[in-house]
């Protein structure tokens, strides 16, 4: 029983003593931000990796630009778009938690009652309940640059971790700038350079207030819209973003 009990205790130590690792490790990269820009993220590999695999080649995009290359219209545009709130906010918008926290709890039973009214099914694990999160730009950050894509709640709290992180060891200006070099705009199309080039034929910081608008729109599901980056109702959305870049303050 000791001896049980001593292991118990030498497992949940080393368990802690990994944990405690990675979190260095985390605000180390975090850290080396302030001076070296990410020429790539996580998400980043793992779509090298799929197009690779899937269509046996990839095609790339990107071109890292400094913040004041990126041009002011298309931050405002972003930050109306993705996240209102993000230079005031330390990296998480509470009240967008919690109702996503709301959600996902609504969400679990449901996904329970569709496995169970499929019984030619009952032989596979029920699919996991979808996990909403009301993320900030330091979050998608967070998410896309040092985290895999699988969504559950050990990932989202490894990710609310990352979030505090590049709140305390980097600027606002500084964050918005690794982001926007970063983002996804379509397939193999990653960082505002790029997508600018792409869909405009015109660097980043040359983008008008309306041209702005619609890249800012596209990020939600940029393979989607990259399809039809003209389309009705992508236009009618972007005159809404376009329409509350006045009062976007810009770090």
């Amino acid at each position: 029983m000791k001896r049980t009990a001593a292991a118990l205790l030498r497992l949940g130590l080393l368990l802690i003593i990994g944990l405690l690792a990675l979190q260095i490790y985390f605000g180390l990269r975090i850290m080396l931000m302030n001076w070296v820009a990410p020429q790539s993220s996580s998400f980043q590999r793992s779509e090298i990796w799929r197009l690779a695999v899937d269509k046996q080649q990839v095609l790339w995009s990107q071109q890292w630009v400094d913040a004041a290359m990126l041009g002011n219209q298309l931050k405002r545009a972003v930050i109306a778009s993705e996240d209102a709130g993000f230079v005031d906010h330390g990296g998480v918008e509470w009240d967008a938690m919690e109702k996503a926290w709301e959600r996902n709890q609504r969400e679990a039973p449901r996904t329970v009652k569709r496995s169970q009214a499929k019984p030619a099914a009952a032989a596979k694990p029920p699919p996991a309940a979808k996990v909403v999160g009301g993320s900030t730009i330091t979050q998608q950050l967070a998410k896309n640059m040092l985290l895999s894509g699988e969504r559950n709640f050990a990932r989202k709290a490894q990710e609310f971790v990352i979030t505090l992180m590049l709140e305390a060891a980097l600027s606002k200006r500084r964050i918005l700038e690794i982001y926007l070099n970063n983002v996804e705009w379509g397939e193999g199309l990653f960082g505002a350079q790029a997508a600018a080039r792409h869909y405009f034929r015109i660097d980043a910081r040359q983008l008008n207030a309306e041209q702005a608008a619609r890249l800012a729109v596209m990020l939600p599901a940029p393979k989607r819209f990259e399809k039809r980056p003209a389309s009705p109702y992508l236009l009618s959305r972007a005159a809404v973003i376009e329409a509350r870049m006045g009062g976007v303050e810009v770090p």
